[in-house]
Parts: C-alpha cells; sequence; structure tokens
C-alpha cells in the first residue's frame, strides 16, 4: 500500500499529464510528430498510473485521467 504522501504525489505528477495534453488538445490542429510524440508518452503515463490498483478507496479521482487518455488518443 501506498503511503499518503506517496499517493499526493503521484496524482500530482499525473494532473500534470493531464494539463500538458489538454494544452495540446486547446493549440492549432495538426500537431507536428514531437508534439503527438510528447502527448503519446504522458498518455502512457496516464494509462500506467490509472491501472495501479492502489487507487481503490481513495478520494482521487481518476475521471480527468480517463479523461485525457481519451484526449490524447484523439491527437495522436
Amino acid at each position: 500500500m501506498q503511503e499518503p504522501e506517496d499517493l499526493a504525489r503521484i496524482y500530482s505528477a499525473a494532473m500534470d499529464s493531464v494539463n500538458l495534453i489538454n494544452d495540446y488538445a486547446a493549440k492549432p490542429q495538426p500537431l507536428d510528430e514531437d508534439d503527438k510524440a510528447t502527448v503519446k508518452r504522458n498518455v502512457d503515463h496516464l494509462e500506467i498510473i490509472v491501472a495501479k490498483p492502489y487507487w481503490a478507496g481513495t478520494e482521487y479521482d481518476m475521471t480527468p485521467l480517463n479523461d485525457a487518455i481519451v484526449t490524447g488518443k484523439q491527437i495522436i
């Protein structure tokens, strides 16, 4: 089981990825290949984080992470 401060740190890093993906989604399309690669890395990161079992029973909302995964996949 993760310690509360570890969960907070992991969630904060995940939200950085969410914000980055959302920022790219707001840019005029099409994005170049480097931008798409950045989005893909962040989508991959979020997919790993969301799949972790230690979120069960916590107050952390996975909705923004899942939404960013969908948005990111639409970009790439």
